[in-house]
């Protein structure tokens, strides 16, 4: 896809901000971040009041979200429950980001993010890279001032002389692309009067793989039956057991198949994982998983060590222990 020159410039600085700024170290869900020291955020070239820190995390900045999308006239909405942040943007957009899920859901079709949301204090923290795009906004670092500048940009109004063609020459955008950014079908859509919007989210070129209702119930079941109705961590562990095999040339390649064969699921041939009702726990876990957000790496076995024994279980590598179960490879 060929970007915004604008927001080309803009990449181009943030990939100079690690070696331009000073950080220090701070721990915060078990993990360790990097906070800029005296990093600031500007909208509409007036600096940002953020109660919250900016974060850099492998190379990626950092904010948090619900501040600055309502800043740009975003109305904000967070399902704690799920804990998914939704965003109603201006330029009538619907964006969901999701803790831990590199998959957002923008205006209700999936696309696979190269960065992942995480909670901080509170708070949902998403690539600033990511939510500059979905706010349509142009993007830049002042490194004198140590700040990430902001700037709303107004859409692309059409008249007689100035078409889609010209549109796409100024903005150095592929006339598909527009198209598409702006859920219009064809060219004879864009007529004069119409608006067109002129950033293109990064993340448009990879949407993220399919998947049926009837594998995200049948995840949920297993992962109910398997780990009991109260652990999220646990059910989300064991529906990313079944994607890592699904993945792994050992297993079959569907969640069907991977589920029903073998000896690892005996609630499958016993008729108890058909008569096992899905919680709401569970379907969020499965759909989670089925995003992409994974707790056990790449482990494809699970067993509770205090019961399983024997030499084959014992050769395994414990990726990590949740609840009772051990998830190994």
């Amino acid at each position: 896809m060929i970007i915004h020159s604008k927001l080309m410039k803009c990449i181009i600085g943030l990939a100079l901000i690690l070696l331009s700024i000073g950080t220090v170290s701070v721990v915060s869900s078990g993990a360790a971040y990097a906070a800029e020291a005296n990093a600031s955020v500007k909208v509409n070239d007036k600096k940002v009041k953020l109660s919250d820190s900016v974060i850099v995390q492998k190379n990626r900045m950092y904010v948090p979200a619900a501040s600055i999308a309502s800043m740009l006239g975003a109305n904000v909405s967070w399902d704690n429950e799920n804990e998914e942040l939704t965003l109603d943007t201006e330029l009538n957009d619907e964006v969901v980001f999701g803790n831990g899920v590199p998959v957002v859901y923008f205006n209700d079709i999936r696309y696979r993010m190269d960065a992942v949301p995480f909670i901080e204090d509170g708070r949902l923290y998403v690539p600033l890279r990511q939510l500059a795009e979905v706010l349509h906004t142009d993007m830049s670092w002042n490194n004198d001032s140590n700040t990430a500048e902001l700037t709303e940009v107004e859409r692309a109004a059409v008249t007689e002389e100035y078409g889609l063609a010209e549109i796409s020459d100024e903005y150095g955008i592929g006339a598909s692309t527009l198209l598409k950014r702006n859920g219009l079908g064809s060219k004879d859509k864009v007529k004069p009067g119409v608006k067109l919007k002129v950033i293109i989210p990064s993340f448009l070129d990879n949407p993220a793989a399919a998947y049926s209702q009837s594998d995200l119930t049948l995840l949920a079941r297993i992962s109910v039956v398997e780990a009991g109705k109260t652990s999220y961590e646990g059910q989300l562990a064991i529906a990313n057991v079944i994607l890592n095999r699904v993945k792994d040339p050992k297993f079959p390649k569907s969640i069907h198949d991977v589920i029903y064969s073998g000896k690892q699921f005996p609630p499958a041939h016993n008729g108890l994982l058909d008569q096992t009702k899905p919680t709401a726990s569970a379907l969020r876990a499965a759909k989670d998983a089925l995003n992409g957000k994974n707790n056990i790496e790449d482990a494809v076995y699970f067993f509770n060590p205090r019961v399983t024994k024997g030499a084959f279980w014992s050769s395994l590598d414990v990726v990590v222990t949740i609840g009772s179960h051990s998830f190994a490879k």
